[in-house]
């Protein structure tokens, strides 16, 4: 019997085990693609500055999307089918790439932006729900499967960055060029770094536009990588029931409910709180994928470095999800948080202290390392909270992280062009220590409550012995009357 208990449990773990493999690999092909898209949008469109206002558009149309379409396509068509369907808004981004115009470039980065948060909710729920589902299952608890499941995926898909910005490096690498030039003049390097307030451009001379064959490689590679894994989730990915039937009598809630549930969860105090957790998770993201590509490694040792770099940040992020969503059952969120919170600090510190010089090549790539180390805090932690504290409302939580990171973004793009780079480090210093006092007073209201519950829990079990004992004292003496 207990053989045949236990093998129901193994059999639907590994199938959940699979449908978390398939989601993993399915954003690893994307965003490997879009990852690489990117981070090269300011140089391969640099001209009039289509490549800015390109992701410019893009984050605004992510934050229009968060407001409203997450929960009715979630609802409408499930977790799968807006998956496949959002992936396709990135190809369409990735097909535009092919034309240098501002007629192809902003319509498809909009439509991709309107599909991101469609498809990064989707995934949330779809993880949350699984996790959910084997806990129970398992005898477990929810929010260390969700953990573990959240490591599974973002140890698969932060090495996206690491495919991506290879693909590109190696691509661009047949780009003839001059050379490194070691010995760039002193003013040039003393305007790098937290110095670096955007009032002039220093070139290098090693870095010379590709040519549109290559570009035009590359760009079917990713596209190629977008189509297989739209295949992938189509083909492979499970249907899962997130839309549980009413029970009889219970109507489905409105449409305009639906649509505005994004907005009346933010009626939920704990939500407020954390609304900063995302936000700073778009900074800082938008902060080492731009200010530090461009004032620190472009600025001293060439574009063709920024590939490598990064490469160095997602391998970091990459593997360090992985250990989290293993430890985190042992260690809890907090420590993590503090771990991150930490380290990004002493990485701020640094890069406001540091100079860079030709010479310090080490260091160009460890501290993205360590910005990948504490990008995994954000990354893992970030979605498990959501995904636990808002269980019955999963779409519109993660519609609002969506919506409060791509704010972020948008914050960060916004003011990269008129702040100094040491201003930004300090904003983004002053934002984190914000953002870990609020997650502290939320961790302290979930504490109290649950300390609420074991006392309400532990008084009705003595009410229940009580009630328990007076049964037995009356059948007792009605006993002792019948003998009578």
């Amino acid at each position: 019997m207990r053989t045949l208990a236990v093998g129901p449990v193994a059999s639907i773990m590994e199938t959940n085990l699979k449908n978390v493999l398939v989601v993993s690999f399915g954003f690893l092909l994307l965003f490997t693609a879009y990852g690489g898209l990117q981070n090269l949008q300011s140089s391969l469109h640099s001209k009039g500055g289509l490549g800015v206002t390109t992701l410019s558009a893009l984050y605004g149309a992510v934050l229009l999307s968060s407001m409203f379409l997450p929960p009715i396509l979630i609802k409408r068509f499930g977790c799968k089918w807006t998956i496949t369907g959002a992936m396709g808004c990135y190809v369409a981004f990735s097909l535009g790439n092919f034309k240098d115009s501002w007629y192809t470039l902003v319509p498809t980065s909009v439509l991709l932006g309107l599909g991101a948060a469609p498809l990064w909710s989707a995934q949330c729920t779809y993880l949350t729900i699984l996790g959910n589902s084997q806990a129970r299952k398992a005898g477990k608890l929810g929010k260390d499967v969700v953990n573990k499941y959240f490591g599974i995926f973002f140890f698969i898909f932060q090495s996206s960055g690491v495919w991506g910005n290879l693909i590109s490096s190696l691509v661009f690498e047949q780009t003839p060029h001059k050379g490194f030039t070691e010995f760039l003049l002193e003013d040039q390097l003393m305007s790098c770094g937290a110095k670096d307030c955007l009032m002039s451009t220093v070139a290098t001379n090693t870095t010379t536009q590709p040519s549109q064959k290559l570009i035009y490689t590359l760009l079917g590679i990713y596209t190629g990588s977008g189509v297989l894994a739209i295949l992938l989730i189509a083909m492979f990915l499970e249907p899962i029931d997130d839309n549980p039937p009413n029970s009889e009598g219970e109507k489905s809630p409105p449409f305009w409910s639906t649509l505005l549930s994004t907005f009346m969860l933010l009626r939920d105090k704990r939500l407020c709180l954390l609304i900063l957790l995302p936000l700073y998770s778009g900074l800082q993201q938008g902060f080492i994928s731009g200010e530090y590509t461009r004032s620190y490694v472009t600025c001293a040792l060439g574009i063709q470095f920024v590939g490598y770099v990064m490469i160095c940040f997602s391998a970091a992020s990459s593997s360090c999800s992985l250990l989290y969503g293993k430890i985190s059952q042992y260690t809890g969120r907090a420590v993590l948080y503090a771990l991150g919170t930490v380290t990004h600090l002493s990485c701020i510190v640094s890069l406001l202290l540091w100079q860079p010089r030709t010479a310090q090549m080490a260091v160009f790539f460890i501290l993205p390392g360590l910005w990948g180390v504490a990008d995994a805090v954000w990354q893992t932690q970030n979605s498990v909270i959501y995904g636990v504290l808002f269980e019955k409302n999963k779409e519109a939580a993660f519609a609002n992280y969506r919506l409060w990171e791509a704010l972020g973004f948008v914050i960060a793009f916004g003011y990269s062009t008129f702040l100094c780079v040491s201003t930004k480090l300090y904003i983004l210093a002053a934002v984190l220590i914000l953002t870990m006092v609020a997650y502290g007073i939320v961790e302290y209201l979930e504490s109290k409550s649950h300390s609420q519950i074991s006392v309400a829990g532990g008084r009705s079990q003595v009410n229940e012995g009580e009630s328990q004992t007076n049964v037995k004292e009356i059948r007792i003496v009605a006993e002792d009357l019948r003998k009578y």
